[in-house]
């Protein structure tokens, strides 16, 4: 194992990390005229952005002499690596918290064209220019110091996710022990109840779109969204009945016609 190449990817996997939690806070900060700390951690980092780089570098860095290819492979790199997050993220905590559903050219309201386009754009400026910056960077660092470095990173990491997923499960199990009509009604219940917590008020914050559901509610859509089905084919059923009921009495008149005119012209 190459443990330099190693201390390299880790470190610009931190890089990275806080580089899409200011490109996120920032953006936010132009949307909605406010400081937002976002993402799932509680540091200033968002980890689904250093993932993208290693992602990216890890497996576009070979066709870099072809930019066209680095650019649609990075929104598909991207792209899945967002998908996948959004779909994990709300099976194991049960919450949307992020929804791109009211957005053209969306896929299940995980993954839109706004923001591929931004992530090929994003893999280009990673390929050719951020990961050969860092790693001339971490490269002049002597050895000590670089695995030190990347150590630090790994044990911030690690108790960041850990602390995050116990604050996550308190929201899920908020959720699942509150009642509500609806995912709007709930979120709301569980931001009111668990007010006084910083750390669960933040990550709360961090998604103002989120949207939280609890099993019973789960349920509830599922059996409302069958029986919705159910009464739909009741009715396509009986409306293609009729059709053919109609159908079969036209041909029955069109054929008495046909006899009736058959006997007139024979008398």
């Amino acid at each position: 194992m190459n443990l330099p190449l190693v201390e390299n990817y880790v470190l610009m996997f931190f890089v990275c990390a806080v580089l899409g939690w200011v490109m996120e806070v920032t953006c936010k900060l132009i949307e909605l005229h406010r400081f937002i700390n976002r993402g799932f951690l509680i540091g200033p980092y968002c980890p689904i952005y250093g993932w993208g780089a290693v992602l990216v570098s890890l497996s576009l860095s070979r066709y870099a002499s072809s930019p066209v290819i680095v650019f649609i492979m990075a929104m598909v790199v991207c792209g899945t690596l967002e998908y996948l997050t959004s779909y994990f993220m709300e099976k194991l905590f049960h919450a949307r918290w992020w929804d791109y559903s009211n957005r053209r050219f969306n896929l299940n309201g995980r993954v839109c064209a706004n923001t591929l386009i931004p992530f090929g754009l994003l893999g280009l400026t990673m390929v050719y220019l951020v990961k050969p910056f860092l790693f001339g960077l971490f490269d002049r660092l002597s050895g000590n110091l670089r695995l030190g470095l990347a150590i630090g990173v790994v044990v911030i990491m690690i108790a960041d996710h850990v602390i995050s997923i116990v604050v996550l499960g308190r929201i899920r199990h908020t959720a699942e022990l509150t009642g509500g009509d609806d995912t709007e009604t709930l979120t709301r219940l569980v931001r009111e109840k668990l007010q006084s917590n910083a750390l669960v008020r933040r990550a709360m914050r961090a998604f103002p779109g989120v949207r939280l559901y609890n099993r019973d509610i789960m349920r509830l859509l599922k059996e409302k969204s069958a029986q919705l089905k159910a009464e739909f084919n009741q009715r396509e059923a009986r409306r293609r009945e009729s059709m053919e009921r109609s159908e079969e009495k036209f041909r029955e008149n069109l054929q008495q016609l046909r006899q009736e005119k058959k006997n007139h012209r024979h008398s």
